[in-house]
Formats: structure tokens, sequence, C-alpha cells
């Protein structure tokens, strides 16, 4: 689904940047310790979390091969930021190795997310945020919900395909399934970006590299029902020209909350996600 590095940086590559710094920007993370980035795909988030922070250290896990080996290959913090394979499900890292533990665009597709959260409790310090981020696939992430409503429109199959039944995409899901593993002081908001695309076919042609659900289903479509989705999508986004740059809001949802310590104090939830 996701299988090329490149092909998903030239798909989401932009997309994962601004969001990453969104969920940074939205948590009172230490400038200091050593984090953990589960699901590290590209490093997107690694290199924000470096990039905003001085002293904290980052190792990012991805069960793909290629994925690591991309975001090691343009890894401008090596002293760092450390990439490895690794399954969310089953961390090779000892109890409380972590000072927090960070997740982007991830957690919808874990196949077991649950053990994938209460392994990311295990190695997280008491005290120390879980924080994660998922695309609104069934509301306003406009990029992906234009294309799939505009899919639906012309081709039955793809309803069932759709994005918006991906686990954990809908209000209150990320929130649920944190106070599963025991969190404390969770709390769930949205996090709304902006991307501007430069023409028609700079939106257009991402979809055409194969690379997540939409990829795959545009790569199987026969050339006529393919120039249909293109014309039902431009129709729909309304450029008046080819060439005219436009504005597409994004929304994710994102969650924190905080290991218990032993004697957890008073504290309120503004104290761990920021307001604003």
């Amino acid at each position: 689904m996701f299988a090329n590095a490149e092909a998903y940086e030239r798909f989401m590559g932009r997309w994962s940047r601004s969001i990453a710094a969104r969920l940074k920007d939205c948590i009172n993370l230490p400038d200091e310790g050593q984090l953990l980035d589960i699901g590290s795909g590209t490093g997107s988030l690694a290199f924000v979390l470096a990039h905003r922070t001085a002293k904290t250290r980052v190792v990012g896990i991805d069960p793909s091969q290629e994925y690591v080996a991309y975001a090691s290959s343009v890894n401008l913090f090596p002293d760092r930021i450390h990439f490895e394979i690794g399954d969310a499900q089953h961390l090779r890292f000892a109890d409380a190795t972590f000072a927090s533990s960070l997740s982007l665009l991830v957690f919808n597709f874990i196949p077991d997310p649950l053990t994938a959260l209460q392994e990311a409790r295990r190695v997280t310090k008491p005290g120390g945020l879980i924080a994660a981020a998922v695309w609104d696939y069934g509301g306003e992430m406009r990029m992906l919900r234009t294309f799939w409503d505009a899919a639906a429109s012309i081709d039955d199959r793809a309803r069932k395909l759709d994005e918006c039944h991906m686990p954990l995409c809908r209000a209150g899901e990320l929130t649920h399934l944190w106070k599963k593993v025991g969190l404390t002081n969770i709390y769930e908001r949205p996090l709304d970006i902006e991307m501007q695309f430069d023409s028609f076919e700079d939106y257009w042609r991402p979809f055409l590299l194969g690379q997540g659900p939409a990829g795959a289903y545009a790569a199987s479509l026969d050339t006529d029902t393919l120039r249909r989705l293109r014309n039902e999508l431009k129709r729909r986004l309304s450029p008046s020209a080819e060439e005219v740059p436009f504005l597409l809001p994004a929304r994710a949802w994102g969650v924190c909350g905080t290991v218990p310590l032993v004697t957890p104090p008073c504290r309120t939830p503004s104290d761990f996600f920021a307001i604003g």
C-alpha cells in the first residue's frame, strides 16, 4: 500500500511535514530526553522533533526496510536521530526507555492498535507523554475526501474502499483507545492545516503513483474511468484553469495522554496538550 518511499514523499510528504509541525506545536514536550517515533516512515515527525527541540534524541521505528533506508539517507541529524526496522506491536526496548512516545498518521494502519499503544505505554517513562494524530478521513481532510466523493459518484466500488471507513479517524476514537490502556490527562483536539497546490496537475499527479488506498484505487482503473475521475475531480475542485493555484484545508485528530505516576500529582490536560 505504501511500498515506495520516494513515491510516498511525492504523494503525502508535504502533508506529513505540515501536520507533524502542528502536532509538535500543540504538545508540551520537554526540550531534552529520548523520544520514540512509532511508524516513522520517511522521517517527517522525527525531523520536526529534532529541529524544534535542542537536546532531544529520537529513535524512529518502522516495519518497512525501504522507509528506514530512505529516512536514514536524508537524515540531517545523524547524531540525534536513529531509524531502525521495528514493529509497533512488539517493541524491542526495555520498560521506561523513552521520555515520551509519538506517532504520526500511523495508528489507523497498525493491525492491533491496542497492543501497539500498550507497548508504547510500557516503553515510556511514568509521567511521559504518548501522542498521536490520524487524518479525519471522513470529514475535513479535503484532499482525500474530495477524491473519494468523486470516485464514488462514478464507481460504486469506491464506496467500500473509501478511507472514511478507516478506524480511529473520527472524533473521540483516539481518546477511547488512550483510555483503554489507562493513560491519564487525555486531551484530544483537531489539528488544522492548509495546503497550496500550484495547479490541478499538482493535486492530481500524486494519485497516479500507487501510494495508499487512494493511489491503489487509481492504479486499478482503466483509462476511461481514470479520465472520468480526473474530470469529476476538476469539476468539484473548480479551479478556473489547469494552472491556477488553489488551497485545500485538512484536519487530523490529535490525542495526548500521560503515563501515570506512582502517585500522580493534580494536573490538568492543558499541562500536556498546549492550547492554541
